[in-house]
């Protein structure tokens, strides 16, 4: 029956893992655009690596953008701008200077009238031209314009700029009139208390609404081809090198075939090859995981982390991609393989950023530029961060993505063009946005830890402090199992450095392995005054209980304080299954007519799973041991190691983790090394004999 049910859950996992890819393909497929690909692949300033190239039939020569900006610019300079006239400027003026000279229709003063007759003409002279609030040369949009259209209502009348005014140069010609008057005789004192810049008042002003309606008409006009290819006519040769000319030729046919395609393509076939490549990939990434971290594939949560993540990225990139003023490179893809790596490893992560890659790929403008691209910059941001225990980690990170995207597109620019006169320096916009964006790992990381239980560096650092609150306990109420702690956590990092595993989860788990005894500290050698022993007024086997209970205690208090599954394995696993020797032994010593039952005096497991709770394990066990010796000379201490690391070998407690023997002798080494460090002996320095005067 056991055996049954363990088949049926095997397989009801399998199935699991299977409806997982399952989905995440029928995502990608929805995802991905569902239109006809162009067959060939080709590069700018490539040779053409396919057979001969003929029109397969009549299609129009696409403008490259670069043309097309060109003549929208041509166009826009050839605009002539508008501006508005307000007619009212001019009688609100007239009727100022009649009201200043006291003049009304029935005046009789001759000069006033005469006066006032020169001057209306002269402003009525500068409003008809145009006046300007400043000066011609400050409006943009008059620059190298030799004329303007003057729009009064619904009447547009052109007219040459050198005839216009600006309010000052307005004034001063209404000033050199007022002086001719007064040389001519007219030398009243009311003339010259004339304040003439109240007449004078801008009456053009940019009217950009209209100039706006005249240039969106222009370049809407502006024909998006040039030139026709006919059916049959030689495109291009194989072997010749795909210039700027063949190249726009090429993206005219490509953009003519997948919109002639898409009206009479079999719509069934193209979603077969659409399905059958997401399956392929899927599949490459599940024969990865299923050889080389099968333990992903073990853990569903582990695994929907990844597929979700992956799809997220697809997704992403296909909407970004659909707006025409953005760009595709503004996606921040290395923060893909930056989070596969925070949560699993390196490998792992380069494999499924190309998988994620050769997706998006398919589907995204110049593909394999796309691919280089992607690929060179997510592997630079895996290899950059190795580390992410520090906010410099990571903007250290972005800044090598950034310099990779832009020396790959500097080589790839110099390939195709022969040149960086035709730089594209507007890309590197694109991948400064890409690269700024990798900064919101750090969040992102911690929204991944709370949905799918997973735990960074940066919690494992986090929860090592000394100060929180669980080791605080510890240090005030065991303190000499907090300080044993600490020498666990020192010596499991130094091994777990040389053999290959993650220091921050070692160190933190070494630091918790022991926070059951916080609840009878007394009870532990490391903690007890000199003299006073709990276990002398109890039996070896309740003894063992307490002994072997702070195991389970320790479970219940992280789990308490919501300590990560990992770090409550250290805390499960650090004795295994081995008994509580000292106490067993001297049961069996008291008791040798009795049946020793050895279950009593077992520890409740389970086996350490990881290669750092191992370490732990061994450690734990040596550490306790060593300080027990009498005489801890190099000899001593090195049959102490073998003889207790040999002996968890005989009891099958490290069967379940990833050490080799050859991790092994690199355990004993360090351990022996470090521990000699600890307990060596100075030299006795001889004592100064006085001496004897005589």
């Amino acid at each position: 029956m056991n055996k049954l049910l363990k088949k049926l859950k095997s397989y009801t996992k399998l199935f699991l893992q299977v409806a997982l890819f399952a989905l995440t393909a029928v995502a990608i497929y929805f995802i991905l655009p569902g239109e006809p690909k162009f067959k060939y692949e080709y590069q700018k300033g490539f040779p053409w690596r396919h057979e001969n190239l003929v029109a397969p039939f009549d299609f129009a020569i696409l403008k490259s953008a670069n043309e097309l900006e060109d003549e929208k610019a041509e166009q826009i300079n050839s605009l002539i701008p508008y501006f508005a006239n307000d007619t009212t400027k001019k009688a609100e003026s007239l009727t100022r200077l009649q009201q200043d000279m006291e003049l009304s229709n029935d005046s009789t003063n001759e000069a006033k009238t005469k006066v006032y007759s020169v001057l209306a003409e002269k402003i009525s002279e500068l409003y008809q031209n145009g006046i300007l609030q400043f000066s011609i040369n400050t409006y943009s949009e008059l620059q190298g314009k030799g004329e303007l259209n003057k729009r009064t209502g619904n009447v547009v009348q052109k007219m040459n700029t050198d005839r216009l005014y600006s309010e000052k140069s307005a004034y001063n010609a209404l000033l050199n009139t007022r002086q001719e008057l007064i040389n001519a005789g007219y030398n009243a004192p009311w003339l010259n208390d004339l304040i003439l810049d109240r007449y004078i008042t801008a009456n053009l002003s940019y009217d950009s609404e209209t100039s706006q309606k005249e240039i969106d008409e222009i370049t809407q006009n502006i024909s998006a081809t040039r030139g026709m290819v006919k059916l049959g006519e030689r495109i291009v040769l194989e072997g010749e090198i795909v210039d700027a000319t063949k190249y726009q030729i090429l993206e005219s046919l490509k953009a003519s075939y997948e919109k002639e395609r898409g009206n009479d393509v079999n719509r069934y076939m193209v979603a077969g090859g659409k399905i059958l490549l997401i399956s392929v990939l899927l599949c490459l990434l599940f024969v990865f995981l299923l050889l080389y971290r099968r333990d992903i594939l073990e853990l569903l949560n582990k695994l929907s982390f990844m597929l979700l993540l992956m799809a997220g990225m697809i997704l992403l990139s296909n909407f970004i991609n659909t707006f025409p003023n953005l760009h595709i490179y503004m996606v921040p893809l290395a923060v893909f393989p930056i989070m596969i790596r925070t949560f699993f490893d390196s490998r792992t992560a380069i494999f499924t950023l190309i998988i994620t890659t050769l997706l998006i790929a398919f589907y995204a403008p110049n593909n394999y530029e796309f691919m280089l691209l992607q690929v060179s910059a997510g592997i630079i941001a895996v290899f950059s961060l190795n580390k992410m225990h520090r906010r410099v980690h990571l903007v250290l990170a972005s800044l090598w993505v950034f310099l990779t995207y832009a020396v790959v597109f500097t080589a790839l620019n110099l390939i195709h063009e022969g040149t960086l006169i035709s730089f594209d320096f507007s890309a590197l916009k694109w991948f400064a946005i890409s690269s700024v964006l990798i900064l919101l790992v750090y969040p992102l990381v911690y929204i991944f830890e709370k949905l799918f239980g997973f735990v960074s560096d940066v919690t494992l650092i986090e929860i090592s402090d000394s100060n929180q609150p669980l080791l605080r306990k510890l240090a005030e109420q065991a303190p000499g199992t907090f300080q044993h702690s600490m020498q666990i956590a020192n010596l499991a990092e130094e091994v777990i450095l040389r053999i290959g595993g993650n220091p921050f989860l070692v160190r933190a788990g070494a630091l918790y392995h022991d926070i059951g005894k916080i609840g009878r500290p007394n009870f532990f050698i490391e903690n007890q005054a000199m003299g006073m022993n709990p276990h002398d007024r109890i039996s070896n086997l309740k003894s063992a209980e307490v002994i072997i209970d702070h195991v389970r205690n320790g479970v219940k208090m992280a789990q308490k304080h919501k300590l990560p599954a990992v770090i409550i394995e250290f805390i499960a696993t650090h004795h295994g299954t081995t008994k509580a020797k000292y106490f067993y032994l001297k049961h069996q010593e008291q008791n040798p007519d009795q049946k020793v039952d050895e279950n009593a005096f077992i520890y409740p497991g389970p086996l350490p799973r990881s290669k750092e709770a191992a370490v732990v394990m061994l450690v734990d066990g040596i550490e306790a041991a060593s300080r027990s010796m009498k005489e801890k000379t190099h000899d001593n201490l090195k049959t102490l190691i073998d003889s207790m690391i040999d002996k968890k070998i005989e009891d099958k407690q490290l069967v379940d983790s990833d050490l080799t023997f050859r991790d092994i002798d690199t355990i004993k080494k360090t351990l022996l090394e470090k521990l000699i460090n600890i307990y060596h002996i100075r030299i006795e320095y001889p004592e100064e004999k006085s001496k004897k005067t005589t």
